[in-house]
C-alpha cells in the first residue's frame, strides 16, 4: 500500500517513537487489509492505556495510511507542541463550539480530503474492570454518516498490560504483545439519509462499539459482557449508593441520641415530707 502524505513531521515522529515500541512490544498485528488505500474514512479504536495510541498510530503507519487523531484545538497554538500537532496533521476539536456537528468540522473537512480520522469513541480509558470497551460517544457517528465513509473498527490490546490504565509505572517484564485486529467496514447505510437525532445518534454509536468489541473478543479469546460499562450510569448509581449511606448514617446516628430522662419528684428522691 502506497505511503501518501505522511509529511516531514510525521516521519519525525516516527524516527522518535518506534524504537522504544519495537525494543517494549512484540506485535500480533492483523486485518491491515482492511485499511482503505484510498479515500477518506474513520477508524474507531478502543482505548485501554495511555501508551496505546503511540502503539496504534506505529500499527497504522506501516499501512501507508497514518491516522489523524482527534484532540482538543488549545494544544494547536503555541509552541513545540503546537507545531508538532499542526505539522503531523491532527485534528482540532472545538468544544466550545455550541453546535455538536461544528465541534468536528475539522474531521469533516479532513475526510473529504481523503484522510483518515482516528476516533477513540469512548472519550477517555476504558474504566470497566476488565478493560472491555465502554459505551461510546457520538462523534465517529457524526462524522461518518454527515460524510459517509467507511467506518473500520480496530480492537487493541497489550499496551493495557505493559501500563495498564491510569497506572503511573510500566511492567516491563516479561516483554508484551500489541495486538491488533482491523476489521470490515461497519455497516451503517441505514443510518444515512435520515434525520441526525441524539437516537440515532446513540443506536450508529452502539453498532460502531458493538463492532470494536467483538474484534477484541477474537483477540481475548473471551466474551465481552452483555451490557457495555456505561460511566454515566456508574455515575448515577454512585450517586445513590453515596446518598443512601449518607441516610443511613444520620438515622444510626439519631438512633444512638438518648431521650434526656425527667427529674425525678422530691418525693421520690425521697426527700419528701
Amino acid at each position: 500500500m502506497p505511503r501518501r502524505r505522511i509529511g516531514f513531521w510525521y516521519r519525525l515522529a516516527a524516527v522518535i517513537c518506534k524504537p522504544p515500541l519495537v525494543v517494549l512490544l512484540k506485535r500480533d498485528w492483523r486485518g491491515m487489509e482492511h485499511i482503505p488505500a484510498e479515500g477518506g474514512f474513520i477508524t474507531a479504536v478502543n482505548h485501554n492505556s495511555h501508551i496505546d495510541p503511540f502503539a496504534y498510530a506505529h500499527f497504522q503507519y506501516n499501512t501507508g495510511r497514518v491516522p489523524r487523531f482527534l484532540a482538543k484545538s488549545a494544544l494547536f497554538k503555541k509552541g513545540f507542541v503546537g507545531a508538532a500537532m499542526r505539522g503531523t496533521g491532527q485534528i482540532p476539536v472545538y468544544r466550545e463550539s455550541t453546535d455538536a456537528l461544528s465541534a468536528f468540522r475539522a474531521a469533516i473537512d479532513a475526510v473529504d480530503r481523503g484522510e483518515c480520522v482516528a476516533f477513540y469513541p469512548e472519550g477517555t480509558l476504558t474504566r470497566d474492570p476488565a478493560g472491555w470497551p465502554m459505551t461510546g460517544k457520538t462523534g465517529a457517528a457524526r462524522v461518518a454518516l454527515r460524510t459517509k465513509c467507511p467506518v473500520i473498527p480496530v480492537a487493541q490490546w497489550g499496551c493495557n498490560e505493559l501500563l495498564p490504565p491510569y497506572a503511573k509505572k510500566p511492567h516491563l517484564l516479561p516483554r508484551k504483545t500489541h495486538r491488533v485486529l482491523a476489521g470490515p467496514p461497519v455497516d451503517l447505510t441505514r443510518f444515512y439519509d435520515r434525520e441526525m437525532t441524539a437516537e440515532l445518534l446513540k443506536e450508529a454509536t452502539e453498532v460502531i462499539m458493538a463492532a470494536i468489541t467483538r474484534q477484541l473478543e477474537e483477540i481475548r479469546g473471551d466474551e465481552a459482557p452483555e451490557t457495555p460499562y456505561d460511566p454515566r450510569r456508574e455515575r448515577i448509581e454512585q450517586r445513590r449508593r453515596t446518598q443512601a449511606q449518607t441516610q443511613r448514617g444520620v438515622q444510626q446516628a439519631a438512633s444512638q441520641v438518648q431521650p434526656a430522662q425527667p427529674a425525678q419528684s422530691a418525693q421520690e428522691e425521697g426527700l419528701g415530707k
